[in-house]
């Protein structure tokens, strides 16, 4: 067996990886944001490691907040580029040698939050899909990161760039690839919602008066349905992603900024908001073609997740609650049904998580990294390591035998090596 050792920690923006001790020899990939199924999970089994993390290779990157997609060993990042632009770089995940960069937008300077883009790449059938601050929709070749089709959505559809928080921060919005088509949201009156056709950039449906947030939309089968579904300031709205029809819509409030995604755990669906929200689970259920939605509880101003997007797990979830409150704030387990809290381990702040097989994986916005049992009798630590120093408020994934994870503050991307 090959475990990971040695690396120290560092203030700069990272990418690392643990290699085929940590994870299944048959790796997966991480095709987009929040992974293959856009849910936080992947089916890779992190396992313990003992020691410290070995640097395989370090290169400078942008400012950004984004994470990483990884697909066919190169790993695509969303990122400024140099003083007033951001761009897609395109890493060779075994290496760190930069294989291209592409110009996409203008980037933002806002200093409250940070600079540079919110938003994931996404890959597939060789081409990569990136959303840009202001929203321009971008498919590039994964070959070489030639542009083969694009969208200015704020000329093209009356975009919201000056809807409240987007104005402020950027949009976060990252694009969700869903079969031959891309989806994502920003669009004015009557398109805010747009799909389009992943090979030739066709518009396929647009629909939809809402205002967008910086939530990104979560893909879920109810029912035997597939929808995606958006947390918008009006609350949550399901769309079919073929017909580009509304489904089913719940009220939920809004103030400032709604960043987390929604989570889906069977027929129900949860949402948590920061600057004071709260959180909520609601019950779908459908009669003939109609579609309604249930209050199983919420919890105003309680269970907060700000940014960071919690987990579902056989009935729970998992996730990084608080607001702004950095270096402190818990990672909870709550019962999905209910909205009762099963255990709080504090100490992680505003970084991020996600399901590796049966085990979190939690990146704390201090830089460290830890591994824990996803059961709800009691919080389960297996493994620690700090790798990073700085804004951590990314969530660290899983990919093709690796771990890719970064930090928000500008510097340098880090590769981990397995031993």
């Amino acid at each position: 067996m090959r475990f990971l050792r040695g690396c120290d920690a560092t203030r700069f923006l990272a990418a690392l990886v643990l290699g085929a001790c940590a994870v299944a020899a048959n790796a997966g990939e991480w095709p987009q944001y929040r992974g293959p199924d856009a849910d936080g999970i992947t089916a890779e089994q992190v396992r313990p490691w003992p020691g410290e993390l070995k640097t395989l290779w370090k290169i400078p990157v942008g400012d950004a907040f984004g994470s990483f997609a990884v697909v066919d060993g190169k790993a695509y990042l969303y990122a400024k580029h140099g003083e007033n632009n951001e761009a897609c770089f395109c890493y060779d995940g075994a290496t760190g040698k930069q294989l291209w960069v592409t110009d996409i937008d203008k980037t933002t300077h806002n200093r409250d939050g940070g600079e540079g883009p919110r938003t994931t790449p996404a890959v597939s059938g060789g081409r990569v899909y990136v959303y840009s601050t202001y929203l321009k929709l971008a498919c590039l070749d994964a070959s070489d990161g030639k542009v083969l089709w694009s969208h200015d959505v704020n000329s093209e559809f009356q975009g919201q760039n000056k809807t409240d928080g987007v104005r402020q921060w950027g949009n976060s919005i990252s694009p969700l690839l869903q079969g031959d088509r891309v989806i994502v949201a920003g669009g004015g009156a009557g398109q805010t919602y747009l799909a389009f056709a992943a090979k030739s950039g066709k518009v396929l449906w647009k629909t939809g008066t809402d205002k967008i947030t910086h939530a990104s939309p979560t893909p879920a089968i109810i029912l035997g349905q597939k929808q995606v579904i958006f947390f918008m300031q009006e609350g949550l709205v399901s769309i079919d992603p073929q017909a580009g029809r509304e489904l089913w819509r719940q009220k939920f409030k809004f103030r400032t900024s709604t960043a987390a995604s929604p989570v889906v755990g069977d027929d129900i669906v949860y949402c948590s908001a920061g600057y004071q929200v709260g959180a909520g689970a609601f019950q779908i259920s459908k009669t003939g073609s109609k579609w309604s939605s249930r209050t199983l509880w919420i919890t105003p101003r309680e269970n907060i997740n700000h940014w960071t997007t919690a987990v579902y797990h056989n009935g729970y979830l998992y996730g990084l609650y608080g607001f702004k409150d950095f270096g402190k704030e818990p990672l909870k387990c709550l019962e999905l049904k209910t909205g009762k809290v099963m255990w709080s381990k504090e100490g992680f702040g505003q970084g991020g998580l996600i399901l590796a097989g049966d085990h979190l994986l939690v990146q704390g916005d201090a830089g460290q990294i830890v591994l824990a049992e996803a059961k709800p009798d009691a919080y389960h630590e297996l493994a620690r390591a700090k790798p990073l120093s700085g804004k951590a408020w990314q969530m660290p994934i899983v990919a093709e035998g690796k771990i890719f994870t970064r930090t928000t503050d500008d510097g340098n991307a880090v590769c981990l090596e397995a031993k």
